[in-house]
């Protein structure tokens, strides 16, 4: 077998669509000779660096929106749904204190699967459940349904308001910029020493011809057990 191709999944848990993006990539680290490499990033970071403004401020991207998620939620089979106000969720509340949480797991833990369990909970208290994820209590009540004891949690709160981890999401932010992201989720693929760089959730036809893997659909162990 060749050697994986390094692939980078830049997200940030305030994005439904890097929701699809995360879980569709999760499962395909099974099926594709890859190494998933999941980067925690701030996605309000992107937005002033690149100097973009999210669709949910215009109006009739707004609307769509709402009605694509659910279509989404059912074609990629993640339990997603809309919060009574989103805009609150997203650009009152936002991310950063979630985010900063996460860094921290992920600095605590290197590789492993905390990092994943904590990310999907956090998902599943916004965009399923309509949960908070700015305060302490809200991260700590995600950390514990993701498996995290009680003194890893109070560890990892204390941690993510470190001047390393907060430098850690600032490096890992702007290494998103540098690649030339303006969104999420924003995956990197490493092809014959190049990056190639995929925004969304609706490339991964095109990122499998890339990378010499085939698509199997957003839910790839239905796919092959029909072949």
């Amino acid at each position: 077998m060749t050697s994986r191709k390094v692939v980078e999944l830049f997200y940030d848990v305030v994005s439904p669509y890097s929701w699809l993006g995360f879980e569709v990539m999760c499962r395909y680290r099974n099926f594709w000779n890859i190494d998933l490499k999941l980067r925690p990033a701030f996605l309000g970071g992107i937005m002033h660096g690149a100097g973009n403004k999210p669709p949910g401020l215009v109006p009739n991207k707004f609307t769509y929106m709402t009605k694509d998620l659910n279509r989404l939620a059912e074609y990629f089979n993640v339990p997603l749904q809309s919060p009574a106000d989103p805009f609150e969720v997203m650009f009152e509340k936002g991310s950063l204190a979630a985010m900063r949480f996460v860094a921290a797991v992920q600095e605590k833990e290197k590789d492993g699967e905390k990092v994943v369990n904590v990310s999907r909970e956090l998902w599943r208290r916004i965009w399923s459940e309509d949960k908070d994820i700015t305060e302490p209590v809200s991260l700590s009540e995600a950390a514990v349904k993701a498996g995290l004891s009680e003194s890893e949690i109070k560890e990892l709160l204390a941690m993510s308001t470190s001047t390393q981890v907060k430098e850690k999401l600032k490096s890992t932010t702007q290494a998103a910029l540098d690649y030339g992201a303006f969104g999420f989720p924003m995956i990197v693929c490493h092809v014959d020493g190049k990056p190639e760089m995929f925004f969304g959730s609706d490339r991964f036809e095109l990122m499998a011809h890339c990378i010499g893997e085939k698509w199997l659909g957003p839910q790839p162990s239905k796919s092959a057990a029909k072949l």
